[in-house]
């Protein structure tokens, strides 16, 4: 996800022009229509994106939890459901879809079913301005990425920004050299190819950090190796600031509360 930065590799620096691995690309969805009379509110282009982190209450109602995932897919909402682990969060879900109306009658949906959202994220798919000149078969998965990847269930979720502080302000630096960074960042991402598939989304003046940064992989230490190793590349070591992670199991959301 001016001079801001669209798009990443696997883990510090949402701004790289050839990721890990890429989720495979959805078709683009067709021009948006009124529904019930109501305009939707959708990106010029790509997809809008809301993670929901949520606690159970003693009003939880499965069927009804599962009910309002199912319309929402059925509206053409991608929905991919997590078990949470830690007391940060009971269940996660991680909501693609133009329209963020669609996102709030799901959202709704959910709390009226008995989940409490205890913390959420709110950003758009996009392309980075570094990702200039690749070809569009590439771009394609970044606005419109098919998700979850299969046999990937191992999930994380984590925002992050870049400093702005005298001596490390990323949005000082030339052009050329934050292209140098990025390249270099997303050498080590790609090394990861393979076990971790990952998205970057944009939040600056949507949500308070500037990308959401999404990961799957084949094993839990497979999100803890991309991580660590690129937190040693100079575009996340010097300039990186990152906020709360979670990390869950992507599941079915008919089996979501056991």
């Amino acid at each position: 996800m001016t001079d801001t930065p669209k798009s990443a590799p696997v883990e510090s620096s949402p701004v790289e022009a050839t990721p890990v691995e890429s989720a495979p690309a959805e078709s683009a969805p067709a021009e948006q229509t009124v529904n019930d009379g109501v305009a939707p509110v959708v990106p010029s282009t790509g997809l809008t994106v809301m993670h929901l982190f949520c606690h159970t209450t003693d009003r939880l109602d499965r069927e009804a939890v599962a009910a309002a995932v199912k319309s929402a897919e059925a509206a053409d909402a991608q929905v991919v459901a997590a078990a949470m682990l830690g007391h940060k969060a009971d269940v996660a879900f991680m909501v693609l879809h133009p329209d963020l109306r669609v996102h709030h009658r799901l959202q709704s949906a959910l709390q009226a079913a008995g989940l409490k959202v205890s913390d959420s994220y709110v950003s758009i798919t996009e392309v980075s301005e570094y990702a200039k000149g690749m070809p569009a078969e590439m771009l394609q998965p970044r606005l419109f990425p098919t998700l979850p990847p299969a046999g990937k269930h191992a999930f994380c979720f984590y925002p992050m920004s870049k400093r702005r502080e005298n001596g490390a302000n990323w949005f000082t630096l030339p052009y050329d050299e934050r292209v140098a960074l990025m390249h270099e960042h997303g050498k080590s991402g790609r090394t990861f190819a393979g076990r971790i598939v990952q998205l970057i989304t944009g939040s600056t003046g949507l949500d308070d950090f500037e990308w959401g940064v999404t990961l799957f992989g084949n094993h839990v230490d497979d999100l803890k190796d991309v991580v660590y190793t690129m937190r040693f590349d100079r575009a996340s070591a010097i300039f990186a600031e990152f906020g709360t992670f979670y990390v869950g199991a992507v599941t079915p959301v008919e089996q979501l509360f056991g």
